[in-house]
């Protein structure tokens, strides 16, 4: 039987542990500028990560097109063009659960380094000034976190940990929830921003939440109120966001992703107190590629012997709906196309 051949897109660092995957199919190593050669009659696609932005236009006829898709990252909103999506025969799936618990515990980072002001802190050390002030307790304070997948579950623990009282926001509004107690539905959002001390953003990017923290979500906030992302910078509108900042409106927000990465060195975001910028981070802490790689290597095994894939994305919502991971089937590879 023929091996699958496999095409990795990266950035010149492919995942650990690539000989194990070649003794399991024939890789081709490729990076965007040779995606549109490589690709054709190519089995599997392994997408090294969410910062290529030429995979649609890359893409071969259907018939020529890769039958499985896999993204070495959470987010998949860059691999989501028309082709891909309404390919019924392709399946889609992420690195989902790899950065839960590291990114809830930055988040926790930043809430503690936002309330005891500890950015000032270092500044008046690096100028050796001696500078008495008070600072906040995050103890009782309120937080949302919007975004109730896995990640921002685990967000919610380790804050409720830390005293804080969390509530969520999601597609569908609930109560008696196991990690937030209270969800808010969709149309309930700007009530429960209002009620927020912290509104911590953990959505995926679709064309639902795209731009949802725009200039009247801000304003529904207290401006005593922070706002941390580890999301997507997708999910909020920069200059509704900047000018709130710059208007006293908010009272300080930690970014750790934008719109456009790298944030570009003119921005107002790197200057603008109460601010804390981290260059897409917060879940990369020791052994995480080599984390991405096990689970990758876990899933081509499976592919070759036909059994469920784990972490198998909804094209139409794009991302994993909660309890459906690794219950969807793949057709056994047969070494045919």
């Amino acid at each position: 039987m023929r091996r699958p051949l496999l095409v990795a897109l990266h950035d010149g660092t492919p995942l650990p542990h690539s000989e194990r995957v070649e003794a399991l199919a024939d890789v081709r190593h490729v990076g965007e500028d040779n995606l549109a050669a490589a690709l054709p009659g190519t089995d599997v696609l392994l997408v090294g990560g969410a910062g290529f932005t030429r995979i649609a236009s890359a893409w071969p006829d259907t018939a020529r097109a890769p039958r499985w898709v896999h993204v070495a990252a959470t987010g998949v909103e860059h691999v989501l063009f028309d082709a891909l999506v309404r390919d019924p025969g392709l399946v889609l799936t992420n690195s989902r659960g790899i950065y839960d618990e590291a990114i809830a515990e930055y988040v926790l980072g930043l809430i503690l380094a936002l309330a005891k002001d500890l950015p000032a802190t270092l500044a008046h050390q690096r100028r050796r000034e001696w500078r008495w002030r008070e600072s906040e307790r995050i103890g009782g304070r309120a937080a949302l976190v919007v975004g109730t997948g896995p990640i921002g579950r685990a967000i919610a623990r380790q804050l409720r940990a830390a005293g804080l009282r969390v509530r969520g926001a999601g597609r569908t509004g609930r109560s008696g929830d196991p990690d937030f107690g209270t969800v808010y539905g969709g149309g309930e959002l700007p009530a429960a921003l209002a009620e927020a001390d912290y509104v911590v953003l953990a959505a995926p990017l679709t064309p639902q939440t795209r731009g949802m923290i725009d200039e009247r979500a801000l304003r529904a906030m207290k401006p005593t109120a922070r706002l941390v992302n580890v999301g997507r910078g997708g999910l909020v509108v920069q200059d509704a966001l900047v000018d709130a900042l710059r208007h006293g409106r908010l009272a300080g927000a930690a970014l750790d992703v934008f719109e456009g990465e790298p944030l570009p060195g003119d921005s107002p975001l790197w200057d603008l107190p109460g601010v804390i910028v981290s260059p897409h981070m917060a879940g990369d802490v020791h052994g995480w590629r080599e984390a991405q790689a096990e689970l990758f290597l876990d899933n081509l095994s499976r592919y070759l012997a036909g059994r469920p894939l784990r972490n198998v994305v909804d094209k139409a919502r794009g991302y994993v709906p909660q309890g459906s991971v690794g219950r969807t089937a793949v057709t056994r590879y047969t070494g045919l196309r």
